[in-house]
């Protein structure tokens, strides 16, 4: 069976979003500084598109992050757009323009129904109401003998946490505080189900812990 990786930045103080998260600004006041250290990547620039960037500690863990990924799962907060129901008229079509960088099938949680949306590339986003286990058995379908990659945000990520759903988790920690804002683990319990340390990158501007079954 596939497994369930999770990848997610956070702040020294637990954070993984800024306060005051909005369309205009969806990781909340501060949040960006979070993702300096890969905006700064060839491997992450290439795969949007862009070229140039740097090549350090960090890369390896970049590859390996996007390695044998077939299907990503995310909460609607990551998909973003507006809470509550779609906006028929002019609809929320996620961050990331008409090509997203995910080039394979992404799996939506959200309370509100919505046709599939394809676009550029591969990526074909599939809305699920039925909760973190129907979502999770499509994400495996769509992913076949490849993993699943679950993206956050943190609402979803506690949820597949909690459930003891997760098999691999990388954290990205930054040194930075936020003050305030959406914490990961809040209400995820007083351990980590299972997860264990097994790998530590440290550089200047994150060190990245991998927690996984063994």
């Amino acid at each position: 069976m596939s497994k369930v990786r999770f990848t997610i930045s956070m702040s020294l103080d637990g954070f993984v979003a800024g306060p005051r998260q909005s369309v205009d600004n969806p990781l909340g006041v501060g949040g960006m500084r979070l993702h300096e250290w890969a905006f700064a990547l060839a491997s992450w620039r290439g795969r949007h598109g862009l070229t140039g960037g740097a090549v350090n500690e960090s890369t390896p863990v970049i590859a390996e992050a996007f390695a044998n990924v077939g299907a990503t799962l995310m909460g609607r907060n990551m998909f973003g757009g507006h809470p509550g129901p779609w906006n028929v008229a002019n609809p929320w079509n996620g961050w990331w323009g008409t090509n997203p960088p995910y080039h394979h099938p992404v799996i939506v949680l959200t309370h509100y129904a919505r046709e599939p949306l394809q676009l550029d590339g591969g990526t074909v986003f599939t809305f699920v109401t039925g909760g973190i286990a129907e979502a999770l058995e499509q994400a495996r379908a769509a992913a076949g003998e490849r993993d699943v990659a679950l993206a956050g945000g943190a609402s979803a990520a506690r949820q597949y946490l909690s459930a003891d759903l997760v098999d691999e988790m990388e954290i990205n920690l930054v040194p930075v505080l936020l003050g305030s804002g959406e914490r990961l683990f809040d209400g995820v319990g007083d351990n980590l189900h299972g997860l264990e340390l097994i790998r530590t990158v440290a550089t200047p501007q994150v060190t990245h812990l991998k927690f996984a079954r063994r």
